[in-house]
């Protein structure tokens, strides 16, 4: 017999999150994940992917995959520490270090594990991290896992950092402390100030931490944030994603080679999880060698955004601050913002929308990802039912 109790939280908060315009459905879709997706038979442009580049479904990755498949297997069949570490896991790490212009990489399963593995590897209850308060859900559960003092600082504010900064190292409590931010932050499209973030940071003798899984494939020429503002030399950790603009899954850590040591041999995810199979690594391997060789796709992706950001605004829709492809639509009430997701899904615009916790309440908003792959055509017909539906909603 199951619990009476867990069946009434389960029923009750439910329930809650139903009426308050914050309950979620899950999609399933009938294929692949690229510009126009197919969902219960209907056929939708999808601005909800983080496939920014298109590379998900590029031929190319698909061929190498099915060949380290035949080659390897379909699983690496073992942590990295044991024999889970093949020639396919070297190569890319090396290939991703010299494209981050770092000494070394380390890779992991996920860019969530990244951060739940490099945070609580170095930092402990003797430290303290400054912490942006728009970071990522990741950041924020690698830092409680270190079990370090966690200080919030106002998002992008210098001068509160500063002031932070000064009064924790003062204070002689914390034998390291840390400055944690997003490249670039996923809900709003804003880049960190990591200029000042880096000066501050040398001012105090503090560690830098950068999660990048929105910079990465993006930002300075696919590099990042940190090589966009030319700080690969001044930054401790980057943290960058496989699985958004690379196209495939994983994530990975890079820095200099003694912190990239010290991670293979105290980073939880990295001895006590299977390493990521054959597939995905050669996929991710041949991501890495497209956006070296050739920057075409990411053109493509800021000219599609530019265009998208133009026609929503110029519709009288708030795009906030975003200096990225990242175009939330804001909204603000929640109910509201579930209802004109579901008017753009009936229209066959596939755009999601982001409520609390995910961002702060009042603040709903669709949150839309073009990218490479999506034509002229596609985004005209987007802006067309924006127009329909927002004045339908009197929201314009």
């Amino acid at each position: 017999m199951s619990s009476q109790a867990l069946e009434q939280f389960l029923t009750v908060n439910i329930e809650d999150l139903k009426t308050k315009g914050l309950y979620n459905v899950i999609d399933t879709l009938q294929g692949a994940n690229g510009p126009v997706i197919q969902i219960d038979g209907k056929s939708l442009i999808n601005l909800s992917s983080n496939n920014y580049l298109g590379l998900a479904t590029d031929q190319r990755l698909i061929d190498a995959s099915v060949k380290a498949a035949q080659t390897y297997g379909a699983g690496a069949g073992a942590v990295r520490t044991i024999n889970g570490t093949m020639d396919l896991h070297i190569e890319l790490e090396d290939k991703l270090a010299h494209f981050k212009k770092t000494e070394a990489v380390i890779v992991y399963q996920s860019g969530f594990n990244c951060n739940m593995a490099a945070i609580s590897a170095v930092m402990d209850q003797h430290d303290a991290i400054l912490s942006d308060e728009l970071n990522h859900a990741s950041i924020i559960d690698g830092c409680r896992l270190s079990r370090a003092k966690v200080i919030r600082y106002k998002h992008s504010d210098m001068d509160d950092l500063r002031q932070k900064a000064k009064e924790a190292t003062e204070s002689g409590q914390y034998h390291k402390i840390m400055i944690i931010t997003d490249g670039v932050f996923s809900m709003d499209g804003d880049i960190a100030k990591l200029p000042e973030i880096a000066k501050i940071a040398e001012e105090f003798d503090l560690i830098t931490y950068v999660d990048d899984a929105h910079g990465s494939g993006v930002l300075g020429a696919g590099a990042g944030t940190v090589k966009y503002f030319g700080l690969s030399d001044r930054i401790d950790f980057q943290i960058g994603t496989l699985s958004k603009a690379i196209g495939v899954v994983g994530g990975y850590v890079a820095g200099k080679k003694q912190l990239i040591e010290w991670l293979k041999l105290r980073s939880r995810p990295f001895l006590f999880s299977t390493s990521l199979p054959p597939a995905a690594i050669a996929a991710c391997s041949t991501s890495v060698d497209i956006l070296i060789s050739d920057t075409e796709l990411i053109e493509k992706l800021w000219a599609n955004s530019k265009e998208l950001k133009h026609g929503l605004s110029q519709l009288g829709y708030d795009v906030g601050q975003s200096e990225t492809p990242i175009t939330p639509c804001i909204i603000g009430d929640e109910v509201t913002t579930q209802q004109f997701s579901r008017r753009l899904y009936e229209e066959g615009i596939y755009a999601k929308a982001i409520v609390f916790p995910t961002v702060p309440k009042g603040t709903g908003r669709i949150r839309n990802m073009p990218t490479a792959v999506h034509t002229k055509e596609m985004l005209d017909q987007v802006i067309s039912v924006y127009e329909k539906v927002g004045k339908e909603m009197k929201l314009i």
